[in-house]
């Protein structure tokens, strides 16, 4: 069958207060989901085009014209909730050049509301959790014209109601997995406001995590940690070097889980002689000074580190697991190896104060990482921190849950305001974006690290931002 995936443009993406700094200069990165999906696909014998419209920098108009000039059997999407508006508008697109055309929507969304999803106008099958196989499944159901009803990790509309047939089961095998299909996108056009070199890519090595901080989402998509070879993991860094690429940013929620598992991912990219620049997250309980040493010698360019706060008790309330001395120790190990750190900082967690404000971006300016990443504490639909806010009545109504059942771009969610308001939350979100890059010392330093023309002119255009918030 012809199955058409597309990433859509995200003219309509929720609001959740991020400064331009982030939306507008971080760069576009592939989307390996859907990479993933669309190689399995192939392996099965179907043909797949993938689009992306926010790489090629394509509005609704030219969506229109590829989907009619492809004529897909099959639409494929993802969906976040904040990025669902766009996912539907694409639905609702293919339906008008083809009313037969079967779409089918994965991702976090649909796997948090499979049942609200799946009864969307224009969905036709909302599938829960991984889908690499779940999607090979449906297709090959689809071309045979053979019911779906034991089609596990999926939720449809059969006879005016909603058949769950609840979640995929968790691929144990991450070796087993072809590498995502980069080759059917431009993929020299992405691009990282962070990135040293290019081409660059994203990667996973790993999936799941078993950390359970009350604002994190991740959970939903899968606990269980389960980890890819260092070997696998190699081959396909080796094959993205022969297509040219030079620079991979590690998307694992913590790639530092297994520490030799981290060891032998160095060695054999040295083994291997491989000239790349790579980033990873993760904890900072979870890195020594010989993890951090090895990391560098194998390209490990940047760090990123979710700190959240300089304020343990407030850390304690986010069950984070984390002291804030071992984020000094993980920042002072990660500068002594050479290697980059951005740190990740939310403003207004439960407990938030001025005064604990106050301590974060102390605690921010202590470590004195290379980037800072301040955001809002947004509770995420179906987290602990959501169920914690409608218990408490922090949250008045599950709007989620309504959003999901009627989805409308004027969605706007609210941040946690249980102490300090949004406006308040948000100007001190922007006076702590310009307190740390608009230091005299962090800007000459970042000036005289600069490499190249492109990196200049890229942090540049994110400076000004800095200055116009």
């Amino acid at each position: 069958m012809r199955v058409l995936f597309i990433n859509p443009p995200d003219e309509n993406m929720i609001d959740t207060e991020v400064p331009e700094i982030l939306s507008r200069s971080r760069g576009c990165n592939p989307q390996l989901g859907m990479l993933y999906l669309a190689s399995s696909l192939v392996w099965a014998g179907h043909e797949v085009e993938v689009v992306d419209a926010q790489v090629e920098g394509l509005g609704y108009g030219d969506i229109r014209k590829r989907i009619v000039r492809s004529s897909p059997d099959v639409l494929g999407l993802s969906a976040m909730s904040f990025t669902l508006i766009d996912s539907l508008l694409t639905a609702e697109m293919a339906k008008e050049a083809d009313p037969e055309v079967r779409v089918v929507m994965g991702g976090p969304h649909p796997t948090i509301y499979p049942v609200e999803t799946a009864s969307l106008e224009h969905v036709d099958v909302a599938v829960s959790g991984e889908g690499e196989h779940t999607m090979v499944e449906v297709v090959d159901r689809f071309e045979r014209c053979k019911p779906l009803k034991d089609v596990r990790g999926i939720s449809y509309v059969e006879c005016g109601r909603v058949v769950e047939n609840g979640m995929s089961p968790f691929i144990e095998d991450l070796d087993s997995l072809p590498f995502p299909a980069r080759e059917l996108t431009p993929y020299r056009k992405y691009t990282s406001l962070l990135a040293k070199r290019s081409p660059i890519t994203t990667l996973f090595s790993s999936r799941g995590c078993p950390y359970r901080c009350l604002f994190c989402d991740r959970p939903q998509m899968g606990k269980r940690f389960r980890a890819r070879s260092a070997s696998n993991v190699v081959d396909e860094m080796e094959e993205c070097v022969g297509m040219g690429i030079r620079e991979f940013l590690v998307y694992d929620d913590t790639f530092t889980v297994d520490r030799q598992r981290v060891l032998d991912i160095c060695f054999e990219i040295r083994d291997r002689g491989l000239d790349i620049g790579w980033d990873i997250r993760a904890r900072a309980d979870s890195v020594d000074r010989e993890m951090l040493s090895t990391l560098s010698r194998s390209g490990c360019e940047r760090i990123h580190y979710g700190v959240e706060s300089g304020n343990q008790g407030v850390l304690d309330t986010l069950c984070k697991g984390i002291t804030l001395r071992q984020a000094e120790d993980a920042f002072r190990w990660a500068s002594e190896a050479g290697i980059e750190t951005l740190a990740y900082f939310i403003i207004g967690s439960p407990g938030e104060t001025l005064k604990t404000f106050d301590e974060t971006l102390d605690f921010a300016l202590k470590l004195d990482p290379d980037f800072a990443h301040f955001s809002l504490m947004t509770p995420f639909p179906a987290t602990d921190l959501y169920r914690l806010g409608l218990e408490r009545g922090v949250i008045g109504e599950d709007y989620w849950r309504k959003f999901a059942e009627s989805p409308s771009p004027g969605f706007r969610p609210p941040v946690w305001e249980e102490d300090l308001g949004r406006d308040q939350l948000v100007d001190l979100m922007k006076s702590a974006y310009k307190r740390f890059y608009l230091r005299p010392y962090y800007i000459l330093e970042r000036v005289r690290r600069v490499r190249s023309a492109g990196e200049m002119a890229r942090k540049l255009r994110a400076g000004l931002r800095v200055i116009g918030m």
